[in-house]
């Protein structure tokens, strides 16, 4: 016969060590989060400090995936494969081209624009208010962004007359920025020369459009062809001392004349609290995708110097950074 004392610790014990035994048994599951991008630059740095800031340490509570197109936009829907093989709770983009190839690989798996141009007239999204579906994110394009970069340029080189614009037909994106381009040239006396890049190993044939044309500055936008052929980019301005204007501020880091464009860091940074929001159960669909508030000039005196420019004084109270 069992006393009422031993009854009720036997009882106690079986309550208290249930619960035990049963979680010791199921291993937390750590959020695999999927990033698809063209290659491992310093804004990813600021996701990842985006990332840290919001708790979330890789390797430890989360689990990252990185996979990089190295340029090549034709890789991107294999890569973004890979990622939904790998079961990822959710995926980072950062271009238009990648948002693309993971919205085509899935309609389930949660996607996050770090960058992306046009989501909605492109159908990634249904409005940027409501996005509908499973993208949502940031824009890297702002209102009337080309006609400052223009009025930028023609303060600083106010000779220049003939533009030549590196860019991507093959993008559906760089069709739309190019028609804006074209738009908003004439009011600051540019006469646009368009000049066809559609892959990293165009560049030669590209350079020498550029040198039998008229052109005396140059135009690179933002995308991923571009970004890869930067340094090369930069190279041909400098030695055939063309006043260079980029979208992106790596560009003038490696030695291009001026950027003007989103502060990019930023934007990845903002991208982590619309991962932190969506694990914690909000719908991509109900996330309003945001435009950039924060734009960056840079400037390389540098440069400049070579190119026997003098950068206004009003240009360099402006500025950003200035690079010497």
């Amino acid at each position: 016969m069992i006393d009422r004392r031993t009854f009720i610790g036997t009882l106690a014990g079986g309550i208290l060590a249930a619960p035990f035994t049963t979680f010791a048994q199921q291993p937390t599951k750590l959020p695999r989060i999927g990033v698809l991008g063209n290659e491992d630059t310093p804004p990813w740095e600021g996701f990842r400090q985006g990332m840290r800031d919001l708790g979330y340490v890789d390797n430890r509570n989360v689990t990252m995936e990185w996979r990089w197109s190295g340029g090549k936009t034709d890789r991107l829907p294999a890569l973004a494969i890979e990622l939904v093989q790998a079961k990822v709770d959710v995926i980072v983009v950062s271009s238009t081209q990648a948002t693309r190839a993971a919205k085509q690989a899935t309609s389930t798996i949660p996607i996050v624009m770090a960058v992306s141009a046009y989501p909605d007239k492109l159908g990634l999204v249904e409005s940027l208010a409501r996005p509908g579906g499973n993208v949502t994110g940031l824009s890297n394009l702002g209102p009337e962004l080309l006609g400052k970069s223009f009025e930028l340029l023609k303060e600083i080189a106010p000779k220049a007359s003939h533009l030549a614009v590196l860019w991507n037909p093959a993008s559906p994106v760089e069709a739309l920025v190019f028609k804006e381009v074209l738009a908003a040239a004439p009011a600051f006396g540019l006469e646009i020369q368009s000049i066809e890049m559609r892959t990293p190993e165009d560049s030669a044939e590209a350079f020498a459009t550029v040198t039998a044309s008229r052109a005396d500055a140059l135009f690179a936008l933002g995308n991923p062809v571009n970004f890869k052929n930067r340094q090369l980019i930069v190279d041909f301005a400098l030695k055939t001392r063309l006043p260079s204007l980029y979208q992106e501020r790596l560009f003038v880091e490696s030695g291009g004349l001026v950027s003007y464009a989103p502060r990019f860091s930023d934007l990845f940074r903002r991208a982590a609290t619309y991962v932190d929001k969506i694990l914690k159960g909000a719908k991509p669909a109900d996330l309003p995708v945001e435009q950039p508030t924060k734009f960056e000039l840079v400037v390389n005196l540098k440069t400049a110097e070579a190119l026997a420019l003098t950068i206004p004084q009003s240009v360099l109270l402006r500025a950003d950074e200035v690079i010497q």
